[in-house]
């Protein structure tokens, strides 16, 4: 149950700090105060005032290095003695700039003078997420947007303004004929750090980038699916530093901060290292900061079920066994008529990691179609992701040409010229689907990159992790990424299950003006969003074993090794995922016989498939 705001937004860092802080903090956990504040991913900068409250929705893609700042200063008169009277204390916590006024000066020798720590986590709108999900984000943030453009402070002047060497480096500031003056805020204190190590690479520093360098704004924003441009957000937290972690999505309220003078290449600073300075201060026009006041972390893309856009789950007659059936028979439909194929497929687009033990990744399906019509697959694999896309939150298509194996950034990889975590095509979200289509791939050579890309994407299926390259050493980073691998032939990857998809001359013929069909379904009907709902609701559904059916599964296992219909450990455990995920899609939270024996049925048909193929289309071992 969620406490109902009061309160109005505060209007300022000082606001919120002050004796009101816990009744804003307590305001912030009602979902319908979230629901009010603009979203930084669609409004236009230009209607929206310095340090106003504001959100932003995304995918944790970096974490920088700490900054230490100063959480509290004391602020003295021109010329006026530390004794005199004529002090006063400032706080300076949710800003980057100082703030004193014009006949004020910052006593940085003050004893009173608190530092504190904050952490800078670049953030990038959700990679891969659909155009639907964006359209229904955008249209609950309408409400929000600033009607009148908001001037920033046009009246405000800058100039140059040095503060002691040994203190404050030399910073920015601006001097107003009315109001605090505005002089940043870290960058002294994280620069006396970075000097020690700038002093120790001085030859390598002559070598990096001239004063004169801009990096591009494509290098800046740092997109992990480059043809689909993400928007980015650095944002600064105060606490809880320890429960980030990359890759994850948030939704971040804060303090928005966009003065001009914290763009690096406007810093007229002795920075050794200019790449670095401007990677790490960007252009706010270009990538604002957000000053973090509360972080919801979300547990996945759907914005149909986020209260916090304002509208979150519609009520619903529907049940959850004519959606699945709904559902089924569209995709069986999209599948040449294969029903099997349907519930494979199915079973593959709600499943999720939701459990991990040592090395392994307990819950992820990873799923091959193969044996796709010859004379149908040219067009067929794309037309078959964009009935995909309609109904996830977030997914990407990758067609496996020789080009984009050989060429693309698969994992992230550290630049130490410029300290930033050079993002890759894997670094994606949890639960966003990666279709690989295979039926591009054409003759000719893969190159270093390109066997590295077939590396990557296997440690990504079979371990559910990514490792980005650090030069020196690798990181593995835990992700949560369905894969769906499109292939004539049996795939060259590895897979959790490979299915043989069964087609007639007739529904190969008809496939055109049958996706065409589907495509005019989800467009008329208003299944679409129930289905939308569907998949997301079944990847979060609470799910248990029965102690009962424990003791059936073990005896069942037993009886099949007798007769070789399983001959593994692995096998078994594919069996349970399956039966589990057959579960969940009939809206069961527990384990029964019916899904269990429905699996078997399933894995007993795949498998005849598979020894059915021609050994032409064996590429790889059998499962």
């Amino acid at each position: 149950m969620y406490v109902k705001a009061e309160l109005n937004l505060p209007q300022s860092p000082e606001e919120f700090v002050g004796s009101n802080n816990a009744e804003f903090c307590k305001a912030f956990e009602d979902p319908q105060l979230w629901s009010s504040i603009p979203l930084l991913n669609y409004t236009p900068l230009h209607k929206l005032k310095d340090y106003s409250v504001v959100r932003f929705r995304g995918m944790i893609q970096d974490m920088l290095d700490p900054e230490i700042y100063l959480e509290s200063y004391e602020v003295k008169k021109k010329g006026g003695s530390e004794g005199s009277g004529e002090t006063r204390m400032q706080q300076g916590k949710y800003r980057d700039c100082l703030l004193f006024g014009k006949d004020e000066e910052v006593n940085y020798h003050s004893e009173t003078n608190v530092q504190g720590e904050r952490r800078v986590l670049f953030v990038v709108s959700i990679p891969g997420i659909n155009d639907w999900a964006t359209s229904y984000e955008e249209l609950c943030n309408k409400r929000n947007v600033p009607e009148v453009v908001v001037g920033q402070q046009s009246s405000i002047q800058s100039k140059k303004r040095s503060a002691p060497e040994e203190e404050m480096d030399t910073t920015e500031s601006m001097d107003t004929e009315e109001g605090p003056t505005c002089s940043n805020n870290e960058l002294g204190e994280t620069k006396k750090r970075q000097k020690v190590e700038d002093f120790a690479t001085n030859e390598k520093k002559e070598k990096s980038t001239t004063p004169t360098s801009c990096l591009g704004a494509d290098y800046l924003l740092n997109s992990p699916i480059p043809e689909r441009p993400s928007k980015a957000c650095m944002v600064k937290v105060y606490k809880d530093f320890d429960s980030y972690t990359i890759n994850t999505i948030v939704d971040v309220v804060g303090f928005l901060s966009v003065d001009p003078c914290l763009d690096g290449t406007t810093m007229d600073v002795d920075y050794g290292n200019i790449g670095e300075l401007q990677a790490q201060n960007p252009p706010p026009s270009l990538i604002p900061r957000l000053h973090a006041i509360a972080v919801h972390t979300l547990p996945h893309a759907n914005p149909l079920l986020d209260i916090r856009l304002g509208k979150g789950e519609v009520d619903d007659n529907s049940s959850i066994l004519s959606v699945q059936k709904d559902l089924r028979m569209l995709l069986t439909l999209c599948l040449f008529n294969d029903d099997l194929a349907a519930d494979y497929l199915l079973s593959h687009l709600i499943s999720t990691v939701y459990s991990r033990c040592e090395l392994q990744s307990i819950g992820k399906f990873s799923l091959n179609i193969c044996n796709l019509p010859r004379e149908a697959v040219k067009e067929y694999t794309k037309q078959l992701y964009e009935i995909l896309e309609q109904i996830l939150p977030a997914s990407h298509y990758l067609p496996m040409t020789l080009d984009t194996m050989n060429t693309a950034a698969f994992v992230p990889k550290k630049d130490y010229e410029t300290n930033k975590l050079v993002s890759g095509l894997l670094q994606l979200a949890p639960h966003t689907h990666l279709v690989l289509d295979e039926t591009h791939m054409q003759q000719g050579k893969l190159e270093a990159n390109g066997v590295m890309g077939i590396q990557s994407i296997a440690n990504l299926i079979n371990n559910q992790q990514i490792k980005c390259n650090f030069q020196y050493y690798e990181i593995d980073y835990n992700v949560d990424i369905p894969v769906l691998i499109l292939s004539e032939g049996r795939s060259m990857l590895p897979s959790d299950i490979s299915l043989p998809l069964k087609s007639d001359t007739e529904s190969v013929q008809l496939i055109t003006e049958t996706l065409k069909a589907a495509n005019h379904y989800l467009s008329q009907n208003s299944r679409l969003q129930q289905f939308r709902r569907y998949l997301t609701n079944a990847k979060i559904s609470d799910f248990t074993m029965n102690p009962d059916d424990t003791e059936m599964i073990q005896n069942d296992f037993v009886e099949m090794r007798k007769t070789n219909s399983v001959t593994s450990a692995d096998d078994l455990h594919s069996l349970l995922v399956l039966s589990r995920l057959l579960a969940i899609a009939r809206g069961k939270g527990m384990l029964d016989k019916e899904s269990w024996e429905l699996a078997k049925e399933m894995e007993s048909k795949r498998r005849q498939r598979l020894s059915d193929l021609p050994k032409s289309k064996l590429k790889t071992r059998q499962q």
